[in-house]
């Protein structure tokens, strides 16, 4: 019973102080070699799918792939939808075999985030399914949709409690000042947002724009209420810088498993890396043993 939802992983990781990895793989070897250094290193996983990936695979692949590399995983993992705003999708997602979705209507009114968000919710508690949120603007790219800096917009704290008190969601995001991509200068987090937030809310909370905060700002945000830390522009530049770095360092190979070969290598090593940095090495196996006594 690797397969899990969220909800009581990040519960679980809260409670201990630490964060869970979540990645965005972009095909299946990035997949498989994130459940490897989960395994490695004894970590818990969120495997986030973006919309475009479920685009470019389809639903069934994706799904399939999951279950064959971590149905049997002595860690928990989590496949997840990351910023869905297709309600079809988001069906299709709950009905194939993802274990939690993130509805993102945070570009809409407040009242009209709240409904959009209920119909997830109803569809995805119904599946078993735990679901993440969103509200403020998170500045950035993500998706193909660029949101400026001025016009992203931190998250007010009776708004972030009223939807908390709505839904009983898995995991909140909300706008703190981090953004999606490579930051261009100093990111102006908002920790004491943060921490308010989380105590008016006790909901476990999710770091998005993860790639480029330091460690310290990344250990605080955690110690303030983040279980859940998105690293996928970092992924993204590793997928391609060790692919061409092969080239290269080897112009004349063109044997193509060890450029593959050397790319999963290079993959592998981001992902324990932010694994052990959040802190969730060793606790894995201990985490999927909880889950299934609160199973039982």
């Amino acid at each position: 019973m690797a397969l899990v939802n969220f909800k009581q992983m990040l519960r679980i990781a809260r409670s201990g102080g630490y964060a869970v990895a979540a990645f965005n793989p972009v095909d299946y070897a990035s997949m498989r070699a994130m459940v490897e250094a989960a395994e490695e290193i004894d970590a818990p996983l969120i495997m986030q799918t973006s919309a475009k990936t479920i685009r470019y695979y389809g639903h069934e692949p994706l799904a399939s792939w999951y279950k064959q590399l971590a149905g049997e995983s002595p860690v928990p993992v989590t496949l997840h939808l990351d910023h869905g705003k297709d309600l079809d999708m988001i069906k299709k997602c709950i009905e194939t075999g993802w274990t939690s979705v993130m509805i993102d209507a945070s570009d809409r009114p407040f009242e009209e985030n709240l409904e959009i968000t209920k119909q997830v919710y109803d569809m995805a508690t119904a599946g078993g399914l735990a679901i993440e949120a969103e509200i403020g603007e998170i500045g950035g790219v993500e998706e193909d949709i660029i949101v400026a800096e001025e016009d992203a917009h931190l998250a007010n704290p009776d708004e972030a409690e009223r939807f908390c008190k709505e839904f009983d969601l898995g995991v909140f995001a909300a706008a703190i000042g981090t953004a999606h991509g490579y930051y261009h200068g100093e990111p102006k987090v908002a920790f004491d947002l943060i921490e308010e937030i989380y105590q008016r809310t006790q909901t476990p909370m999710a770091l998005h724009g993860g790639t480029g905060l330091d460690e310290e700002t990344i250990a605080r945000c955690i110690s303030l209420g983040c279980a859940k830390v998105n690293i996928s522009t970092n992924l993204k530049h590793i997928f391609v810088d060790s692919f061409a770095q092969y080239h290269v360092d080897h112009p004349k190979d063109y044997e193509p498993l060890k450029v593959l070969g050397a790319q999963f290598e290079a993959m592998k090593e981001l992902f324990r890396a932010k694994m052990t940095e959040f802190g969730g090495a060793g606790k894995g196996a201990a985490m999927l043993g909880e889950i299934q006594k609160q199973s039982v």
